[in-house]
């Protein structure tokens, strides 16, 4: 979904509060789906998704479970195939098999089909409710939190935060400790785990120089708070719309203010791969990973549940 989060989503206010009767049909709407039947999958499924629209760590932390399951288990991703999400279908790739058709029963049926996998690793679908999940997590950013806690359109959440309690476990992705999040989310599950962003190829910057960052992300903000942390001095910075297909002119455009200000480019791996081949010239990406904290719990969390 290309989307940008409007500024009213962050709290309740006059403009969130007037869209609350169109909120009730999303409510609605999932309330009825609730009630379809869920079919049980003889591969182990564990489906990493979200309730807040937007980045929240969802690919980064599929990825990690992958790391974790791979050596005991014969693990497959599935990926729902939306046009505009081939960067991110390329990331799970590059980590590991995958499926990835218009119907994700189709790419279950097919990793049951050819005993290859016995376990199948979701990016995304926590709103299918037609498929029974081992384990199902949701994924927040920290610095995002839950907005004005309200459904779409007055609020970020497909669902509401009673719906939490349905679900496995929460994940929290982010750089920022937000102790007020994990006191509004203890309250409908528990089992809560915490990550940063770790990048992993640092020494091929040099962060002496000035930056320019770009991106079209569902988290910008929490780009750039890892830039931060990590001392890049950001002097420019183009936000795009998340998953934005990249024109020529556009990065031309960024090539050139980056030229006369006598600036490095810097994006991430998601960007990068949606750019064409003239385009990656004099780009580079940050490439990272989800550094999971207490990661020897959530190994356990996992292998119990399976």
């Amino acid at each position: 979904m290309k989307i940008k989060k409007p500024l009213f989503w962050n709290n309740k206010n006059l403009i969130s509060l007037s869209l609350i009767p169109f909120s009730i049909i999303t409510y609605i709407i999932n309330s009825f789906k609730n009630f379809l039947l869920k079919k049980n999958y003889k591969i182990k499924t564990i489906c990493v998704g979200n309730i807040y629209v937007g980045g929240t760590g969802k690919t980064s932390l599929s990825i990690e479970i992958n790391n974790i399951l791979k050596k005991k288990f014969k693990t497959v991703f599935i990926k729902k195939k939306y046009i505009n999400q081939l960067d991110e279908r390329e990331l799970l790739k590059i980590n590991g098999s995958i499926f990835s058709d218009n119907d994700r029963k189709i790419s279950l049926i097919k990793a049951e089909n050819t005993r290859k996998f016995n376990l199948a690793i979701l990016d995304d679908g926590l709103q299918d409710k037609t498929i029974k999940y081992d384990i199902s997590i949701v994924c927040f950013n920290s610095s995002y939190g839950v907005g004005n806690g309200l459904l779409i359109p007055a609020g970020p959440l497909r669902e509401s935060l009673s719906i939490l309690r349905n679900y496995s476990a929460i994940f929290l992705n982010g750089e920022k400790d937000n102790k007020s999040l994990f006191s509004i989310l203890k309250e409908f599950n528990n089992h809560i785990f915490y990550s940063n962003y770790l990048p992993i190829n640092l020494r091929k910057f040099n962060r002496k120089k000035k930056y320019l960052y770009f991106c079209g992300i569902g988290n910008p903000e929490e780009f750039e708070l890892t830039l931060k942390k990590y001392k890049f001095n950001i002097t420019k910075k183009f936000i795009f719309p998340d998953h934005h297909n990249f024109k020529n002119q556009e990065i031309d455009e960024i090539k050139k203010i980056a030229f006369d200000n006598k600036l490095e480019i810097i994006t991430t791996e998601k960007d990068y791969k949606r750019l064409n081949i003239r385009n990656r010239k004099n780009i580079d990406y940050l490439k990272i990973k989800l550094k999971i904290k207490n990661k020897n719990k959530f190994t356990k969390f996992l292998k119990e549940r399976l």
